[in-house]
């Protein structure tokens, strides 16, 4: 696809290049990341990253990156660029003329008649990276050295030179295993050719400069550990793999499980195709217990609320998948039992889950099934909000939530600056108390139909009562023509924020239908844009429609202005069920305007989050579950109303 090929005037620009990432993911929860000319810029690039389960199944960094040199005629020339402060050395990106991600990241390389082209593929099965090297064209052999750079570091840190880092290694079939600290694991270096040999000649390079944490304030430098390199000869038309794996493999199978890989995985012709591929990606089968990655690279995977909002979307609008939907939220269920039911800083995740099985009904789940099952679990969390049960949240008189906690951002707008939450909401929230609404009506119904608990029917139709009776007077403003998006003791907060637009989403809404057109006008007039919904009003004061500057500046956006694609999935639905098919056209649009961005970030990925201000570049995670899954669920909006006016 062309959206995922760059030429050398694009790759040599570094700021153009260093922009655009590439990402490869699997299953055991490994990664490699880096940019589209392998120049690290953030502290979570690298080769191999693994998770550990013997250190809490956090990610860590053992190979941080390989420096290509090619030596044609005596000459050396060496292909790797890292940043040591303000300078970049060696430039080897000046060599570079093409790439290409689709399926696989491929950078090729022009010295003189030399033409050397890389391919990186992360092990779709295990904790292993190839990377194959094929000398395309030259007018006489050439030898190529590969040194790498070891981090074996949590890939939320930096490492520098310390007297108890092992600096050598074990010698194995075609390589060298490195293990450079006790407890960790051996990473195993080995190439497919015999004829490789292996230099010993440890040393620290110092001061590798990270420009993409230096421009955000954070720690920046880093030493990395160079053990000595590999060397091997090609002849034109041949080529060598080099493999990075936690097990000693068998070098001779190298080419063949590389080969293979590429035919299997194939090319993404599709936007759609490749916004599967993504979801597909976005899934960790470790130890095989399937669980959804929240983001690439920094974000943790099987967190509530997101693996809740990306559920449907990943794996039944993505992938077609009923089995994998329900084995990741059994899998869910069981990790999560302290927050779906007992505490948790996010007090609306909880009552996500009715939200996400009348999604699986409405796909063609049998509703019958889906109670006897999950019912126990919707229940409890229900019962887990009344008063005394949890410290954040509890029911009041009036049957609504209201949730604080000092200075604790409650609620998805959970940035801080300085211990500060930025986007406290304490009180009672909009989005929370529509899902709570949601929750005690969807109980209600299933257990009339498949229940036989007449006493729970009995008591929690009271509070239904209640919440209804209560919740549109507390949260509707006439005035503005909108709701709240909350309310405390000092009354309503009219931030113009998306939170209020679940009010109208959710399947059993708590307003009346004649004042959804109301609420859809302010948020079309006021958050929506060409790349997802804003966070916040361009009116309000503390608007700020660009995610850059330092930590501080970043966190004051986050939920301050930036856009978030995820939040398209209630907008297109809500507009859908006001306007009726005549706003298809609008929602394909919403659409297009992230393929075509599939060329910036992370290439071919979705990301998290956009600026609120034209003309709106994408930030945050490179590939992001919530946004993905987002537009999956518009597409499949988009084929059922196409399909219904056929």
């Amino acid at each position: 696809m062309a959206f995922l090929k760059f030429n050398k005037s694009e790759l040599v620009n570094l700021g153009y290049s260093l922009k655009r990432e590439i990402l490869g993911s699997n299953k055991t929860g490994a990664y490699c990341n880096s940019t589209i000319i392998d120049c690290n810029t953030r502290r979570y690039h690298g080769f191999l990253a693994v998770t550990l389960d013997r250190f809490g199944g956090d990610r860590y960094l053992l190979l941080s990156d390989v420096d290509e040199t090619i030596v044609v005629n005596g000459k050396q020339f060496n292909l790797g660029i890292h940043r040591y402060g303000d300078i970049y050395e060696p430039r080897g990106h000046k060599y570079i003329v093409d790439f290409e991600a689709n399926p696989v990241p491929q950078i090729t390389y022009k010295v003189g008649e030399v033409l050397i082209r890389k391919s990186i593929m992360l092990a779709q099965d295990k904790d292993q990276v190839l990377v194959k090297y094929d000398l395309v064209e030259s007018s006489a052999p050439v030898t190529v050295r590969l040194s790498p750079f070891l981090a074996f570091r949590n890939i939320h840190a930096l490492t520098h030179e310390n007297p108890e880092a092992n600096t050598t290694g074990v010698r194995i079939k075609n390589g060298m295993a490195y293990r450079m600290y006790e407890n960790f694991p051996s990473l195993n270096l080995q190439l497919s050719s015999a004829a490789s040999r292996y230099v010993e000649d440890p040393h620290w390079n110092k001061d590798i400069t990270y420009s993409d944490e230096y421009r955000r304030g954070f720690d920046c430098k880093e030493d990395l550990l160079v053990p000595g390199w590999f060397e091997v000869r090609l002849r034109p038309g041949t080529s060598v793999v080099l493999s990075a794996s936690l097990e000693e493999e068998d070098p001779s199978k190298f080419k063949r499980k590389f080969d293979s890989f590429l035919r299997r995985k194939g090319h993404a012709e599709t936007n759609r195709g490749q916004l599967a591929r993504c979801a597909n990606r976005l899934i960790t089968d470790h130890n095989n217990r399937k669980k959804i990655n929240a983001g690439f690279t920094w974000m943790y995977t099987g967190l509530l609320r997101e693996t809740l909002q990306a559920l449907p979307g990943l794996t039944l609008y993505g992938l077609n998948d009923p089995a994998q939907f329900e084995e990741i939220l059994d899998n869910l269920i069981a990790d999560q039992q302290e927050r779906l039911t007992h505490r948790t800083t996010q007090v609306e995740a909880p009552l996500l889950l009715s939200c996400v099985l009348q999604k699986y009904i409405d796909f063609g789940a049998d509703e019958k099934k889906v109670w006897l099952k999950y019912g126990s679990v919707v229940k409890a969390v229900l019962e887990s909000y009344l008063p005394g049960r949890r410290a954040e949240v509890a029911m009041q008189p009036n049957g609504l939530l209201w949730a604080q906690i000092d200075g604790v951002a409650l609620t998805w707008m959970n940035a801080y600056i300085e211990g500060r939450a930025v986007t406290e909401r304490a009180g009672y929230q909009v989005e929370t108390n529509a899902f709570w609404y949601n929750s005690i009506c969807f109980a209600i119904e299933m257990e009339r139909k498949y229940g036989n608990d007449g006493q729970f029917i009995l008591r929690w139709s009271q509070i239904r009562d209640l919440v209804k009776a209560s919740y549109q007077p507390l949260f509707w403003n006439n005035e503005r023509g909108c709701l709240a998006d909350y309310v405390d003791n000092g009354g309503q907060n009219m931030d113009i924020r998306p939170n209020q637009l679940y009010a109208l989403w959710v399947k059993y809404s708590p307003v009346d239908e004649e004042i959804a057109p109301s609420v859809l006008r302010v948020i079309d007039r006021e958050l929506v844009t060409s790349r997802g919904i804003r966070t916040l009003s361009p009116r309000d004061a503390r608007y700020k429609g660009v995610y850059e500057g330092t930590q501080i500046e970043r966190d004051l956006a986050y939920h301050q202005g930036c856009t978030r694609p995820f939040l398209l999935e209630p907008y297109v639905e809500v507009a859908f069920a006001v306007k009726g098919v005549s706003f298809w056209k609008k929602a394909e649009w919403l659409v297009e305007g992230f393929y075509e961005d599939l060329n910036k970030h992370g290439v071919g990925a979705f990301s998290e989050l956009y600026d609120g201000d034209p003309p709106h570049e994408p930030h945050g995670a490179i590939s992001s579950a919530l946004s993905t899954a987002g537009l999956l669920a518009v597409e499949y909006m988009l084929d059922k109303y196409k399909e219904e006016q056929q």
